[in-house]
């Protein structure tokens, strides 16, 4: 259908005005890092009209351009039902994706004072790089798809987009200097993992072999043609080359990519279209081909007088007077290559009632092990439709069976031994409206922190654009290190995220498998959140499920069962996860036992960000509550599965103090066995036993 399309439209819409839009974008890049007046040169060019400081980048800017202008006439031809979205790999595109923007009008749309008239266009041009928008690409840039600014995880997103979206072309935009991450290499070969998963769309890459990156030649660029043809297709993918000055070849070598390329995960080669142009095309030919041409190449020209007219030169070349009108439209031989402005996707139904349906997973799965009440969660969700698990290769270790009744993989379940794909396949597929969930080991999950917190950093801007909510980012966290090995105790992921301070960012630190799996329901119902959910796969012990509701509404509860009735206790006992609410209830039976003059209230923090500041995480306890829950004056114990660091940092200038003993894992610095890391860790029954008599004796001897 693609290929047919582009065909059609070749016939249809000449070169001439696809090369014209390419000349225009070209201008209106280089005016921005360049003009701070004069626009159209209406005028001679003079010093006072350039910026005095020149900024962003211009070298990935002209192959941007050429692809879209290329896909213009494709995009405006799509017809209702279907899909083209181009994915952008390098964030230093924003000057393209600016000006596409504006030609299109859809930027005028969303920001009325860059609407296509001569304030418009003065205001794009000398606003640029925009503090309001920003100079790189964000959500703020309508029609265009750039999800972080990490390089590498572009074309892993891009496959993640078309999973179970057989109505959508992907066209992944890919630097040459990408190539080189080790994200972007896995992404070539992943696909296989995708075989047989399901009906998907098509993603088309376009490598932008422009022979450098920031600092010197890229390492792709050192291939001949026959030896970087062999490179890809060892990878399973059939180049097809273009060297992107004749815009006619460029789109036939387009159309010639999308005959030959193929749906996601069904087998056989597949394109990639291969589009060589020198970085920063156009730039005067002292500066071409030198790592000067990745930002401004001219530093100067308004204090330089040989920049100067080099500038002016350059300018001048792409006549704009011939390509927009003085009023800031494009002229009408361009419209022809344009895409009309397309309204954003419905957003998704507000979820109603995840606490009670979350409550009654729990209430199902009471006194169960983690091996048959989480899998059951997963398949009930898949049941539905669109949802999707990614694990590097740990499903079986982390004791889910997400298999069918011949022992298979379940098609919705996809395994491939690389965290940061699975990130990116989850990425692509949650930023297109639909479910994922990453299960990964606690140890390995900070592989993908910075994808992680680049993708909340997109999210952060959809918000604060008033763009319709996404469904939730969702780690399930498990093999945590307190049974496993010393290489594989880590849990500093929770650590530096909260460190973050972002509102959607929700720690859920379930008590048994029950909770754990009310967790995960309520975590997978959510819209626009990030949730990690940490649960040992090795849980033992059950607790009541009374307060099952509150924990899931408020983050935390007073365990009754465990709590005398009425007034300030003599000790606090909280717990935040698995491990530790066995560790503190053992204790709690015990000091109930054998010193029943002590009076104990036992709290259980189900979701970390409750202990934060008041009024800086959504549902941070008010200083009643918090006080309600902590006391005023009893010594407090409080457990958790990560760092005590964690705790200590969300508590702020709260923080109760001496009256807090904060226990979690410690780094012992050498391999230990289980029972005594929890040992070192003060963890152990009698370690926990010793603290709690030490701290109840010691305040009984304080007035109070």
């Amino acid at each position: 259908m693609w290929a047919d399309l582009a065909r059609r439209t070749n016939r249809l819409v000449p070169n001439v005005s696809v090369a014209a839009v390419a000349d225009a974008l070209d201008y209106l890049c280089l005016a921005q890092l360049y003009l701070h007046d004069n626009p159209l040169l209406a005028r001679p060019l003079t010093p006072a009209d350039i910026k005095p400081r020149p900024a962003g980048h211009w070298g990935v800017c002209p192959p941007v351009n050429r692809m879209l202008a290329a896909l213009g006439p494709l995009q405006a031809a799509v017809p209702d039902g279907y899909e083209l979205r181009v994915l952008h790999g390098a964030g230093h595109a924003g000057p393209s994706a600016l000006a596409h923007a504006y030609l299109t009008g859809q930027l005028g749309r969303a920001h009325p004072g860059l609407s296509q008239n001569e304030a418009g266009l003065r205001e794009l041009i000398s606003g640029f790089p925009r503090a309001d928008i920003g100079g790189e690409i964000t959500p703020m840039i309508p029609g265009h798809l750039h999800t972080g600014g990490q390089l590498g995880p572009a074309l892993a997103i891009g496959q993640g987009t078309v999973l179970d979206a057989p109505h959508r072309l992907s066209v992944v935009l890919i630097g040459d200097g990408e190539c080189e991450t080790g994200t972007t290499a896995a992404s070539w070969l992943a696909t296989r993992a995708l075989h047989g998963t399901g009906d998907h769309g098509t993603v088309l890459p376009v490598v932008l072999l422009n022979g450098l990156r920031m600092g010197g030649p890229s390492v792709l660029s050192t291939l001949s043609r026959a030896e970087l043809t062999a490179y890809f297709n060892g990878l399973g993918h059939q180049p097809v080359h273009s060297d992107g000055l004749d815009i006619g070849q460029l789109r036939q070598a387009l159309a010639e990519a999308l005959g030959a390329a193929q749906p996601l995960g069904i087998p056989g080669p597949s394109s990639v279209l291969v589009l060589a142009l020198d970085k920063g095309h156009g730039a005067p030919a002292r500066l071409a081909g030198t790592p000067a041409v990745h930002k401004t190449p001219l530093r100067d020209p308004a204090g330089v007088p040989a920049e100067f007219d080099a500038l002016a030169d350059w300018l001048a070349s792409y006549q704009p007077d011939q390509l927009l009108t003085p009023g800031g439209r494009p002229r009408p031989h361009l419209l022809p290559a344009l895409p009309l402005p397309r309204s954003e996707p419905g957003g998704l139904p507000a979820p109603r009632g995840c606490v009670a349906a979350s409550a009654q997973v729990a209430a199902h799965a009471a006194g169960r092990p983690f091996a048959q009440v989480v899998p059951k969660v997963l398949r009930a969700r898949a049941e539905q439709g669109l949802f999707r698990v990614f694990s590097p290769d740990e499903l079986a270790s982390n004791r889910l069976d997400l298999t069918d009744e011949h022992g298979r993989p379940v098609p919705w379940a996809v395994e491939v031994l690389n965290e940061e794909l699975c990130h990116a396949w989850a990425q692509g597929y949650t930023e297109t409206g639909r479910h994922a969930l990453v299960v990964t080991y606690e140890a390995f999950a900070p592989i993908t922190l910075s994808l992680i917190q680049q993708q909340l950093k997109h999210r952060s801007v959809r918000r604060h654009v008033g763009l319709a909510p996404l469904p939730s980012l969702v780690y399930l966290m498990t093999s945590l290190g307190w049974h496993n090995t010393f290489t594989h105790q880590n849990p500093s992921l929770t650590t530096a995220l909260l460190a973050g301070n972002d509102p959607s960012l929700h720690v859920l630190t379930p008590a048994d498998s029950a909770r754990a799996a009310a967790a995960l329901t309520f975590a997978l119902r959510k819209l626009d959140r990030c949730t990690i959910v940490v649960a040992g796969k090795h849980t033992h012990l059950h607790h009541p499920l009374e307060t099952v509701d509150e924990e899931l509404r408020y983050g935390i509860a007073i365990w009754p069962h465990l709590t005398h009735p009425g007034g300030e206790p003599d000790l606090i006992l909280a717990s935040a996860g698995d491990l530790p609410a066995e560790a503190l209830t053992i204790l709690a039976r015990r000091l109930r036992a054998e010193r029943p003059g002590v009076r104990l209230r036992y709290v259980h923090v189900h979701d970390l960000t409750v202990l934060a500041e008041d009024g800086t995480r959504p549902i941070a306890l008010d200083p009643d509550a918090f006080a309600r829950h902590f006391g005023t004056r009893a010594p407090i114990v409080l457990a958790t599965s990560g760092h005590p660091a964690d705790i200590h940092a969300l508590l702020g200038r709260r923080h109760p103090g001496p009256r807090l003993t904060v226990l979690g894992y410690r780094d012992p610095g050498r391999p230990l066995s289980q029972e005594h890391l929890r040992r070192f860790c003060g963890l152990d029954d009698a370690g926990l036993w010793k603290l709690a008599t030490t701290l109840t004796d010691t305040s009984k001897e304080i007035p109070a």
